[in-house]
């Protein structure tokens, strides 16, 4: 006699993370283009011979960003059996990316610069100008999300606006997606690519310091998500992400092991990446 209440293996589908290591590289590159996408938005695009090999196939990959120094002078580690060798005399200043868009053909990387405050990279983006220089190092991993879900959550401010676009992107034609995204005000609003079923809703600071307005956590629980298995990625200011998490957690049902929230920065605190898991 046949069971047939029970999935057979071969129907469930894979929706278990997984990570991929890549070789730890450090790229010397050069500015292409500046463009001031929105007010508070700059996308820099990079290109250079170094950049021949540089991968990153996970949506939410972070590159370690070098910046040069008052005179221009970048210094980049170079690869010891331990991880990075440091020359002598101190190390640059240094910050966490998403690459934007990779485009091997083209011979160019594109990263965007949220403008949150007159911090050394937000300094760096507003100056930058063809020719400059830039160091990146990695993504050293990256963090494989299947797509094999019922529906996909999206939740970040400015910072994650570089991920979202990329899963969107990735997402394949016909999947469910909602997005809720935050940031100062219309003006500061970014257009998505996607074959993806999306709903977006952006919801806006008005003026409010980044990082002190509730409007993600207000917009998330008065949303009406759509049912089914969903996988959640949020990524923001740090104890937002941690209340965002704990919300879906404890009053929308997700499963704990669907979630990957991030802070990409932590408010009184500088060049931090925080993972709540719990």
């Amino acid at each position: 006699m046949t069971d047939f209440t029970t999935t057979p293996a071969s129907l469930t589908p894979d929706r278990t993370p997984h990570r991929v290591r890549h070789e730890l590289r450090f790229r010397q590159l050069t500015v292409k283009t500046v463009q001031r996408v929105t007010p508070h938005l700059i996308r820099i695009t990079l290109t250079g011979d170094d950049l021949a090999g540089f991968t990153s196939p996970g949506f939410d990959d972070h590159a370690k960003i070098f910046f040069p120094d008052a005179t221009g002078q970048l210094t980049l580690p170079t690869v010891g059996p331990d991880g990075p060798v440091w020359p002598a005399g101190g190390r640059p200043t240094m910050r966490d990316y998403t690459p934007r868009r990779h485009d091997a053909n083209a011979n160019t990387l594109e990263l965007d610069f949220a403008l949150h405050d007159a911090g050394p990279a937000t300094q760096w983006a507003e100056q930058a100008r063809p020719g400059d220089l830039l160091g990146v190092g990695g993504p050293r991993g990256s963090f494989i999300v299947p797509t094999a879900f019922d529906w996909h959550l999206l939740i970040g401010d400015d910072t994650a606006l570089p991920a979202i676009s990329r899963r969107l992107a990735e997402l394949p034609a016909g999947a469910r997606v909602v997005v809720l995204a935050e940031v100062d005000s219309e003006a500061d609003q970014v257009p998505f690519e996607t074959q993806a079923q999306l709903t977006l809703k952006w919801v806006h600071r008005n003026g409010v310091e980044p990082g002190l307005s509730p409007v993600l956590l207000d917009a998330l629980k008065a949303m009406a998500l759509p049912a089914g298995d969903f996988h959640a990625w949020v990524g923001c200011e740090s104890a937002i992400a941690k209340a965002l998490r704990a919300h879906l957690v404890g009053e929308r049902g997700a499963n704990p092991k669907w979630i990957r929230a991030s802070g990409y920065w932590r408010r009184g605190a500088v060049a931090t990446h925080d993972t709540h898991d719990e």
